[in-house]
């Protein structure tokens, strides 16, 4: 049985989709923080059948909620605090993202003014549809 220690403060995201662990530690720029790490993939799961867990020791608040609500807002978010558990956030898909994805409409006032950033606006959450503020343009893919 593969034992990973648990963490004194940090957090835990659960119930990833089987794979997609080392695409959401892109994405939240771990990558990029000088902390502890653990990518676990595959692991059984009685509700998922496999899943992946990212568990990271640092400040909870280096987390961007609003990109990992965008990539997947089934996940659960475990706070952990002095080792424990202190707090599970569920997340919601966010009313706006900023430079998550870009915008793929070549007439886009984005294609043209290189510095702007590229917002796109949830337009029908039931749908989980994404619009671009600019254009309007739909977003077709999910990160």
């Amino acid at each position: 049985m593969l034992n990973v220690g648990k963490i004194e403060e940090g957090f835990v995201l659960d119930h990833i989709k089987a794979g997609e662990s080392l695409a959401i530690y892109e994405h939240l720029g771990l990558d990029k923080l000088d902390c502890t790490v653990a990518i676990i993939k595959n692991a059984r799961s009685n509700a998922m059948g496999k899943k992946d867990i990212l568990k990271v020791e640092c400040d909870i608040e280096t987390l961007n909620l609003d990109i990992l609500g965008f990539i997947d807002h089934t996940i659960t978010v475990n706070v952990i605090k002095a080792g424990e558990i202190v707090e599970k956030r569920k997340l919601t898909l966010p009313k706006m993202i900023k430079n998550v994805v870009k915008c793929k409409n070549p007439r886009c006032i984005t294609s043209i003014e290189q510095g702007l950033p590229h917002v796109f606006v949830l337009t029908d959450e039931k749908k989980e549809i994404y619009r671009c503020q600019y254009c309007e343009e739909k977003c077709t893919e999910r990160w």
